[in-house]
């Protein structure tokens, strides 16, 4: 019998629990209509899916975002797969948290299965705040690594049973990262969104791009919470949905990238995010559940529908790349309306544009 870690025995337990609770689908994105066109005078063969994060250039605005790694084989053949699906498509990819790597050199082949199988791809690599500068290195130097996510994760820690209760200086550590590595960096949330104040702070700190990890989608509280005797139910519905967090991000009108993620599962998902100022978007469960349920051909199509229901989309807009996206008008209700208005965020600037 193989014995595993217990880091990687809680990377499975993390997939099987992602997939049994599946998404909350409130990630505000419901909240979000367009105003429709009726002569948007483009062919969908004049459409551009290209878009710029920082200082990336990519052909699609899709992210296979950060899932796993450190699981041993069963993390490193969804990796692989996932790895090779952004191949195909030519989408970028992300991998889960490499600590366990840094710490168990063993774990090591579940995260470098993506680059062997995806040589010229976008690749991110993706550590906590924690994370040293040597750290840093090793873990970009693993993948030949494009850029760097490093993820915010407290709720989760915190619910977490055997989670981290530091967080002290987690910002200027990220500046010094920001400063002292070669690849751009990507600050992200893991599914509790992000506010504009906090933005300020990063960009402050250098970041030039941010992950909102809204919520609405894979719910990490919940999943920490299948696994303790005591269960911290508060934090089950705690954070800011994907819409609210984008538009937040957004009204903060600095030089910075943002992706938009949480709960993405449709080409009109990725749409409404990039319309309220996403320049990516990541998906992450969605695509998960599709590959481990029906398998990797199934995956690769789901991608190319997307991206192909995307430029209907576009097209019906009358919009002829995603910056032009960006600019489309659209009407905000609900839930959405009222945080952003409590937040004094004037979202008449969506439908009178």
């Amino acid at each position: 019998m193989i014995k595993v870690s217990k880091r990687a025995e809680r990377k499975i337990e993390h997939i099987q629990h992602a997939l049994s609770t599946g998404q909350e689908l409130t990630n505000g994105l419901e909240d979000i209509t367009f105003v429709h066109q009726s002569l948007p005078n483009l062919s969908v063969n004049d459409i551009d899916l290209s878009t710029q994060i920082g200082e990336l250039t990519l052909s699609s605005p899709l992210l296979i975002n950060a899932m796993t790694g450190g699981g041993g084989e069963d993390t490193r053949i969804i990796n692989e797969a996932l790895s090779m699906a952004a191949g195909e498509t030519g989408i970028a990819v992300a991998v889960g948290s490499q600590m366990s790597a840094i710490k168990d050199k063993g774990e090591r082949p579940s995260y470098e299965i993506m680059r062997k199988v995806n040589p010229k791809g976008i690749i991110l690599a993706n550590l906590g705040s924690e994370a040293t500068i040597d750290q840093v290195k090793i873990a970009v130097d693993m993948l030949e690594a494009n850029a760097l996510q490093i993820h915010l994760n407290v709720v989760q820690e915190l619910v977490m049973p055997e989670g981290d209760r530091d967080f002290k200086d987690a910002l200027k550590r990220i500046e010094s990262i920001t400063k002292n590595i070669s690849v751009p960096v990507i600050v992200k949330e893991v599914g509790f969104g992000m506010n504009r104040e906090m933005a300020s702070k990063l960009h402050e700190a250098g970041i030039s791009a941010i992950d909102i990890g809204g919520y609405g989608g894979t719910n990490f509280s919940k999943i920490e919470n299948l696994r303790r005797q005591r269960v911290l139910s508060y934090f089950n519905s705690w954070g800011i949905s994907t819409a609210a967090s984008i538009a937040e991000i957004h009204s903060f009108n600095k030089d910075i990238s943002i992706i938009g993620s949480g709960g993405i599962q449709s080409a009109l998902d990725v749409a409404k995010a990039i319309a309220l100022g996403s320049s990516m978007v990541g998906v992450a469960g969605h695509f998960l559940k599709i590959f481990i349920e029906k398998g990797y051909e199934d995956l690769v199509q789901e991608i190319k529908e997307i991206e192909e229901d995307l430029i209907l989309i576009m097209t019906a807009l009358g919009v002829r790349n995603t910056y032009e996206l960006k600019h489309a008008p659209l009407v905000i209700t609900g839930q959405t309306h009222h945080w952003l208005t409590e937040r004094g965020i004037n979202t008449t600037k969506y439908s009178q544009r």
